[in-house]
């Protein structure tokens, strides 16, 4: 069984630096989901507009249509996934079963990050918007973002294992 992975949570939570670092250990390709914005999307948020749901379903169909390339070897995707149903769409359009991993936090400690980061799209203005619109999602793996990447991989391959004894052993993938 592939893994299909789905990291998710507001802009600034650690996304990025968590697939990437869980791809590795799983050894399975990484997908950026702000890699497949449509650039009138990119555009709006650099001037400070938070997206619509109407803007976000092109996207959202972008990064479903690369992670179907991958399914049967497995991925970990980056992408916010705010709402239910943003996640409802990319659950349908890929035919594997998708792993959420939520990466939770406080408005002020993601705020700090996103102030502190630079050469990204995506203002700390608009992090009020994301924490609006983000809706709780129902079973999926929550790490506090305040712990560090280490312990959330070490978090998530526990949670794995329990459906992957090869996992738990130590085993390669």
């Amino acid at each position: 069984m592939a893994d299909c992975i789905l990291v998710m949570g507001v802009s600034g939570c650690g996304k990025t630096t968590i697939g990437k670092q869980l791809a590795e250990q799983l050894k399975v390709p990484f997908l950026e989901g702000d890699d497949y914005h449509p650039e009138s999307n990119i555009s709006k948020m650099k001037s400070g507009e938070p997206l619509t749901d109407d803007d976000r379903m092109p996207w959202l169909q972008n990064l479903a249509k690369a992670a179907q390339q991958h399914e049967k070897d497995g991925f970990v995707m980056a992408c916010s996934a705010l709402k239910a149903k943003y996640r409802n769409v990319l659950k349908l359009l890929i035919d594997s079963e998708l792993s959420i991993v939520f990466l939770d936090g406080k408005y002020e400690t993601i705020l700090k990050r996103m102030e502190a980061r630079s050469g990204h799209f995506m203002p700390a203005d608009l992090l009020k918007s994301q924490f609006e619109a983000l809706e709780l999602p129902q079973n999926a793996m929550r790490f506090e973002v305040t712990e560090s990447p280490g312990i959330i991989i070490e978090g998530i391959m526990q949670n794995l294992a329990k459906t992957r004894p090869e996992l738990a052993s130590g085993a390669e993938i």
